[in-house]
């Protein structure tokens, strides 16, 4: 701009006579006059000038963006030779072998001192500030990057998980075998002894999978997670979940081999998901007690299962007739839990749609049309706390359906197949039941997150390679981070923080996408080195009153696997502080301006985390 004023002014147009007489001084005052505002062009745009506060702090903080050269994204199994870096850094010693696969949330040991009555045991206990560990959890010897899906469907590495008792326990049921190096997973199951592929299209008789109409599933007490493993072919994406008890490992493999799992159980408190999320909701022989606490649990999967889902039950009570036997159990008591079943569906305004051999499934009604008359046979919740769930008591109540004006009408919104809804506004937001979102900002946080997401392609260029299968978004929004990304390679488990400003995690599952609840300030329910990659947008600037980024950062190392990448993405000041316990961590991380240039004070430092094993003495900084 500086330059064409300049170039105007050399090029004004006068009397010819005028332009003779000019003086030599003037010639000299315009020519100095360019210089001058050239000069001054280039030092505004360079953002260093001092006059503009704001940009010479923001490149004053930039200057290190390559504080690390050798960022490198690829596996090799081994150390790497990082960099020194110029400051003192707090730096963080390994655990201690035993640790090799803590949940600092679901340890053992704590969780004995709790009661067993209704599993709370199994729920989450998390150690108090003085009791955390702040080491970082090592890996065990020998441990190997994962398969890349589809062949880490079927198997894992031994060194990865190394747990032999299902392949003993579970032995009859197909579930895992242990050959040589490696475990091989057949795909068998429980209630699937002809494999996993047989019993989906054995539902799919009943259920629309194929087409998809059903996205979403939730598999309680999931063992390895075969049955969401085997739905992705089906371009289903299920959330399966187990508590972590006397069978080693069902979530810890369940994540191995690439499938979406967390550590939890159906206990005393309500599950982390908004309501009206699943598409499908499914049980095989998960040995929750359905027909007990006067129906409590099926009343919780009833909050989180959409109007015109399903629910399968696969197993004890259903044609307890030919099999109580084979159970052990009396037919008086499978008789009795059948007839309690049956009672709470009904209550809960469920039609059973099939029932052979040892399958049931139901299909929660589309709307309140044909419920009325069971509101004065239940204690309704109230429609306000439904969502309400961190911590929160599971209560004998039932959720009320969102109002509809016609009887066809699918309450709470009809959704598209997907991949059709992956982009289209959700009920929730078309709605307006979510103050301050509204359909121009869904689709400009859309816009937002291709372009960031593009970004990022260009810095980690295996982003969509393969190389990632579990990606975890530890502040998703509206999931558009995780839509942006959406391929059959990966899959993303959407962290809603809950204390983020707006609850959208039911938009996401309206998406097509999964994710839970989560508070920062406490450990991640999974098992140490579940996730190759983490986006972390806006974390630390939400927590940085809440509780230590060092917490954070630790449990990010320990859930995080060796030679996986984190992107964070925040504020330039936010992320000099992270960077200074990042550099303690054994992690390389490097710097890079917005996408939009370096006077945006928003900065995004990408890490990743140096391959080392249990007993390895190697610090920081070899």
């Amino acid at each position: 701009m500086n330059e064409i004023y300049c170039r105007r002014i050399m090029a004004t147009k006068g009397n010819p006579g005028d332009l003779r007489s000019r003086s030599s001084t003037s010639m000299f005052i315009v020519a100095g006059l360019c210089c001058i505002f050239y000069l001054l062009g280039a030092w505004q745009r360079s953002g260093s000038g001092k006059g503009d506060n704001i940009a010479y702090k923001i490149t004053q903080k930039s200057e290190d963006c390559s504080l690390i050269s050798n960022l490198e994204f690829e596996t090799h199994h081994g150390n790497k030779a990082v960099n020194e870096s110029s400051f003192v850094v707090k730096e963080f010693k390994p655990c201690d072998g035993q640790y090799t696969d803590y949940t600092p949330c679901h340890d053992q040991a704590r969780a004995m001192t709790f009661p067993r009555e209704n599993m709370n045991y199994r729920e989450r206990h998390c150690p108090p500030q003085e009791e955390k560990i702040r080491c970082l959890i090592p890996a065990p010897k020998g441990y190997l990057t994962p398969f890349r899906w589809p062949k880490s469907r079927d198997y894992v590495p031994y060194a990865n998980a190394p747990h032999k008792s299902l392949t003993v326990e579970k032995a009859v049921q197909n579930w895992v075998q242990y050959e040589g190096n490696v475990f091989r997973f057949p795909g068998g199951g429980t209630q699937f002894p002809h494999g996993a592929d047989a019993y989906i299209e054995q539902l799919a008789s009943v259920i629309p999978i194929d087409d998809g109409t059903v996205r979403t599933a939730l598999d309680t007490g999931c063992g390895v997670a075969s049955w969401g493993a085997y739905l992705f072919k089906k371009n289903v994406i299920a959330m399966s979940f187990a508590p972590r008890d006397s069978h080693e490992a069902q979530v810890q493999f369940a994540l191995e081999r690439g499938v979406p799992a967390v550590i939890g159980v159906l206990g005393t408190i309500k599950l982390p998901y908004p309501s009206r999320a699943f598409d499908m909701a499914h049980c095989s022989r998960c040995l929750i007690q359905w027909g007990a606490n006067d129906g409590k649990y099926m009343m919780e999967v009833d909050r989180v299962l959409r109007p015109g889902g399903y629910w399968i039950l696969s197993g004890p009570p259903i044609n307890w007739r030919n099999s109580y036997q084979a159970w052990q159990r009396s037919k008086e008591d499978l008789d009795e839990e059948q007839k309690k079943i049956e009672e709470i569906a009904e209550l809960l305004c469920w039609e059973k749609k099939y029932e052979k051999g040892e399958t049931a499934i139901w299909r929660k009604r589309i709307n309140n049309e044909y419920c009325s008359d069971r509101d004065s046979r239940v204690t309704m919740c109230k429609i306000t706390e439904v969502d309400d769930v961190w911590y929160k008591k599971m209560e004998t109540c039932v959720t009320p359906y969102p109002e509809t004006i016609t009887s066809e009408e699918v309450s709470g919104g009809e959704l598209k197949p997907f991949p059709g809804r992956l982009n289209s506004v959700p009920p929730r937001i078309s709605s307006g039941s979510i103050p301050g979102v509204s359909v121009d900002s869904f689709h400009e946080d859309n816009k937002l997150w291709k372009k960031h997401v593009n970004a990022y392609k260009k810095i980690n260029k295996l982003l969509d390679s393969g190389r990632y299968r579990n990606v975890m978004d530890m502040n998703a929004g509206m999931g558009s981070f995780a839509a942006a990304l959406e391929s059959s390679k990966l899959w993303v488990m959407n962290v809603m923080p809950t204390i983020a400003d707006k609850d959208t995690l039911g938009v996401i599952f309206e998406r097509g996408l999964i994710g839970i609840y989560h508070d920062w300030c406490e450990a991640f329910s999974t098992y140490p080195r579940t996730y190759d990659l983490i986006h972390a947008e806006g974390v630390f600037s939400l927590y940085k009153d809440k509780c230590s980024a060092e917490d954070i950062l630790l449990d990010m190392d320990r859930i995080l696997r060796p030679e996986g990448a984190v992107i964070f993405r925040d504020h330039a000041e936010v992320l000099s502080n992270v960077k200074t316990t990042v550099a303690g961590m054994r992690w390389n991380m490097k710097m890079y301006d917005h996408e939009d240039g370096p006077l945006v004070p928003e900065k995004i430092l990408v890490a990743v985390k140096r391959y080392w094993v249990v007993g390895e003495t190697n610090s920081t900084y070899s």
